[in-house]
């Protein structure tokens, strides 16, 4: 096991670690109930009375006292965080960084492989556009096997099919094999379903109260980070040139060097990832883990969560933006091209300074969030000034400077990009104490199903149009989602689990047992007296 270090404070000011003090079997009917060292109870009430003395990782359930199950961390009343939280959450970052650069090798040199396969920018696009499409049946059904099986096998599947494509597309390296990038495509596809939705997940099981919102910027950090090297890089390893065999030994460079990195990052992920740590690091984790059911029904989970309307609006907003993000994303070359023919490397550029510019965003946003716990607050007002932002790129784009280009990219990308962590934090503070991985699964369906809208409708009118009225069209709906966002009510259900100290619960459920039995009292401290 790990050498673990006891999590300073709680947010709430509170002491980290919680040594459990347990009553004596013959003062209480369940002896396993936990009792806060701070509070001192009558022995004698507490055997009359003993949901008064429980820990408040111990709930009862209708069928009775609810214990953790084998899965479950050794012992619920210790709060305590593990160092190993750090490799983990870096790890996952690592491996989700090189599954989003396959995402977008191919968009972002897409006038390269129009030439060397010898199709269409649509088919190029399908290449994007795929990742997408194969996310939205899939995620009910990983969401699922997530909390039936745990972090350490959805991250094995999941790095473990990002190897397996990166390897199948070097069987593609001929014209007429471009089926076979598309096999290799899919199978990467399927592996960020297993990716998407693990962020907020790994933050809840493996960070305290005051680092989740870090720790969850840190993850999704690392699938930015993918897609800015994926815009960086092919320009760089795959130059636009006529003869098709240089042309398939640069890519087969480029195959390889991912491949190596993709396999390297499944083995350590078999060597390094573990399920969870051996104590909750957070009261609400605990209070998770002590809810926990093997028999919960996962439909209903569903229809609770949708019957929340505030979620239900994050859920339509989120999808704006995020959809947003992935159709420029996979369009942005064919844009660049048009007003600067030949940019390809700075196309490239421009789109690895929006997501770096984002990556900023995305890693303060979460410190703050940590600090002040505003997220209704804090995501409207990213959200307004993405808005903002996507406004002056569209009028600067066509022209003619370069360098205006990337200033006005990168301030659009700082919100758009940095908005995404965010989404994923609010949405398990509205849903709480509903599953990490269902929230965040259902915001990138949401993602997905408007970036393939979003993608098909702004190529269209961009090959039809121009390039100005295809970004008018996204404004339009970025202006939408940033009113919507506006109806959210901040319902943070997460921090109150995590304010709910012991002595407040126990207080007040020993106010409620003196008033309806003042009567007994005086008989129980005569006959502990005798």
């Amino acid at each position: 096991m790990v050498n673990e270090e006891p999590n300073q404070q709680e947010h709430d000011g509170s002491p980290a670690q919680e040594p459990a003090l347990r009553a004596d079997p013959s003062a209480s009917a369940h002896p396993s109930v936990s009792i806060h060292p701070s509070v001192s109870i009558h022995p004698s009430v507490v055997s009359a009375h003993p949901s008064v003395s429980a820990h408040p990782s111990t709930l009862a359930q209708p069928g009775g006292l609810a214990h953790p199950s084998s899965s479950c961390p050794e012992d619920l009343s210790v709060i305590k965080v593990s160092k190993r939280r750090w490799v983990v959450v870096l790890l996952f970052s690592c491996y989700s960084m090189c599954n989003a650069f396959q995402w977008i090798q191919y968009g972002s040199i897409n006038n390269i492989f129009m030439n060397f396969y010898g199709v269409s920018a649509f088919a190029i696009d399908w290449l994007s556009m795929c990742y997408m499409l194969t996310y939205i049946p899939l995620i009910l059904p990983v969401a699922w096997l997530l909390e039936k099986f745990g972090l350490r096998t959805i991250a094995l599947t999941g790095s473990a099919l990002n190897c397996l494509g990166a390897w199948v597309k070097l069987g593609s390296l001929k014209p007429h094999l471009f089926p076979v990038t598309v096999l290799g495509q899919i199978i990467c596809s399927v592996a960020q379903v297993f990716i998407l939705g693990m962020p907020s997940r790994i933050a809840s099981v493996w960070f305290g109260a005051n680092e989740v919102s870090t720790a969850c910027s840190i993850a999704v950090f690392g699938n930015q980070l993918g897609i800015a090297i994926g815009f960086l890089v092919p320009p760089v390893l795959v130059p636009n040139i006529e003869d098709r065999d240089k042309l398939a030994y640069h890519i087969s460079i480029m195959f390889y060097i991912i491949a190596g990195v993709a396999t390297l990052l499944f083995i350590l992920v078999i060597i390094v990832f573990k399920e969870k740590p051996k104590h909750p690091p957070s009261r609400a984790q605990s209070l998770s883990y002590a809810l926990a059911s093997p028999d919960a029904s996962y439909l209903s989970s569903i229809v609770r969560i949708f019957k929340n309307l505030n979620f239900v609006l994050l859920v339509i907003t989120y999808g704006l933006n995020a959809g947003a993000f992935y159709a420029l994303s996979t369009l942005l070359n064919r844009m660049v091209i048009l007003h600067y023919p030949g940019e390809e490397v700075n196309a490239g550029r421009i789109g690895l300074t929006i997501v770096i510019a984002g990556m900023l965003g995305a890693v303060i946003s979460g410190i703050w969030l940590d600090r002040s716990k505003t997220y209704k607050e804090t995501t409207l007002v990213v959200y307004i000034m993405t808005v903002v932002g996507m406004v002056v790129y569209t009028l600067t784009l066509n022209l003619g400077y370069l360098w205006v280009v990337f200033i006005t990219a990168g301030t659009m990308g700082f919100f758009m990009t940095g908005y995404l962590p965010l989404g994923f934090e609010f949405a398990v503070e509205l849903t709480y104490p509903e599953s990490e991985g269902m929230s965040s699964g259902l915001l990138n369906v949401s993602a997905q199903v408007f970036g393939i809208i979003f993608t098909i409708s702004q190529g269209q009118i961009i090959d039809n149009y121009g390039t100005m009225p295809g970004n008018i069209f996204l404004c339009v709906f970025l202006t939408l989602g940033a009113a919507l966002t506006a109806f959210i009510r901040a319902d943070l259900r997460r921090q109150k689990a995590n304010k709910e100290t012991p002595e407040n619960r126990l207080q007040g459920e020993e106010e409620e047992e003196e008033e309806s039995n003042t009567s007994k009292a005086p008989t129980t401290v005569s006959e502990e007296h005798l």
